[in-house]
């Protein structure tokens, strides 16, 4: 009787142990997915204004990444995108002006003797999967903050653009890949519209008025 009560204990354990691993490796396969947005971005086809403008791009622009949660509240996506931002406006603003340099500080920029700064930011990144929205399609909204300082850091202009990007689900064969298109088409977006209105936001139509600039 004894050994009998023994090998059940035994057995409980064993029985417990692989529970246990179970367990870890259903937590190991649910993990968050990483999306690094990855895409190529045509040049411009714009007119180019006479001007040396510094580029910064801030710690939050290079690392920014978004975390996209499940319903039951776990990391689902980690979407970084901080690099193809950077892709983006390497691609466009050498189009858009006669000389960019790029910045590691404000400060470094009154020293480049440039006409004005740029400093993009994104405020909101959105993403909407076809399992909440019941669409077939993948969503991408972002929202920036556009910013052109004087070399000395003073103001020049400030204003808001949103993109948008979507692709439909039956196109991918991964929900990853369906995300990272979405962006892409997204970040497109913004580079027809900000370089299409950059010259007619108001600020920035009166600043190169003031410089003898016709847009």
């Amino acid at each position: 009787m004894m050994t009998r009560v023994k090998f059940r204990g035994q057995l409980s354990r064993v029985r417990g142990s692989l529970l246990l691993a179970i367990l870890l490796l259903a937590a190991t396969g649910c993990g968050v997915n990483n999306v690094v947005i990855q895409g190529n971005f045509p040049t411009p086809n714009v007119n180019q204004l006479p001007l040396t403008v510094a580029v910064y791009y801030d710690d939050a622009l290079r690392d920014f990444s978004y975390i996209e949660y499940s319903e039951t509240g776990q990391e689902e996506y980690n979407i970084a995108s901080g690099v193809s931002h950077i892709q983006l406006f390497n691609a466009i603003l050498p189009a858009m002006f006669s000389e960019v340099v790029v910045v590691n500080s404000l400060e470094e920029a009154q020293s480049r003797n440039v006409d004005a700064v740029f400093a993009p930011a994104i405020e909101e990144f959105q993403l909407a999967l076809p399992a909440k929205t019941k669409l077939d399609v993948f969503e991408v909204w972002i929202k920036y903050n556009m910013r052109l300082l004087s070399a000395e850091g003073g103001y020049i202009a400030d204003w808001v653009l949103t993109s948008y990007g979507k692709t439909p689900t039956e196109t991918f064969r991964s929900a990853e890949a369906a995300i990272n298109d979405a962006a892409v088409v997204a970040l497109r977006d913004l580079a027809s519209s900000f370089s299409l209105s950059f010259a007619q936001v108001p600020e920035v139509r009166d600043w190169l008025n003031g410089r003898g600039i016709r847009s």
